[in-house]
């Protein structure tokens, strides 16, 4: 699987919406290999789009087309300022994956240096949580992490809704799980989190 990760600022959430529904209407039939995407808007006005596709190879035919070079030309006018591309081939995913019957998705991007996430730790510490997600974390359906460096990463979350993910992160887990959530604060020390609390899945 080929990701990328498009972040900027936006200026016209609108507009944002309208052409990505333009994209899956118009374009999509055309885009050989996509796989999907998930884009949406954070409170402080951050958008971001993260599309799949089968290769890196699709991926470059895709942004070869003229139709998605006159697209983009109208969709970047939605964003304020520069906007960034991060590309990657090193991807996981987990539990479910992505979901398109998700009603909240959240982005955390993992810094690296010494809180960076550590990779085989990261690894270990999923193979114990998938063991227990279902009875813990029903709210969880699954994501992807998405690798953009040897210790950098950007995750995306798929959740039933915001309000049950915030129930069962306030909640204390059981004692036999209490140090595997300890090390997964470790292990993910640098992060930011950014909320999609009306995410557009497609």
């Amino acid at each position: 699987m080929f990701v990328q990760v498009i972040e900027g600022k936006v200026s016209d959430k609108a507009g944002l919406r309208r052409q990505l529904d333009r994209w899956e209407s118009d374009l999509r039939p055309g885009a050989a290999g996509f796989l999907g995407s998930t884009g949406g808007v954070s409170d402080d006005g951050i958008g971001f789009a993260i599309a799949r596709f089968e290769s890196a190879a699709a991926a470059s035919a895709n942004s070869e087309r003229a139709a998605q070079g006159a697209w983009w030309a109208e969709t970047e006018k939605c964003f304020d300022g520069p906007v960034s591309f991060t590309d990657s081939e090193d991807v996981e995913e987990f539990l479910a994956g992505g979901s398109d019957d998700a009603g909240f998705v959240q982005i955390m991007k993992h810094s690296g240096g010494s809180g960076g996430p550590r990779r085989a730790a990261v690894k270990e510490l999923d193979e114990q949580f998938e063991k227990h997600a279902k009875t813990v974390r029903p709210d969880l359906i699954g994501g992807l992490r998405i690798w953009t460096g040897a210790d950098t990463a950007v995750e995306v979350n798929y959740f039933t809704s915001e309000a049950e993910a915030r129930e069962n992160e306030n909640n204390a887990p059981p004692p036999e799980l209490a140090a595997l959530f300890e090390k997964y604060g470790d292990v993910m020390a640098n992060s930011e989190f950014i909320d999609l609390r009306d995410p557009w899945l497609y």
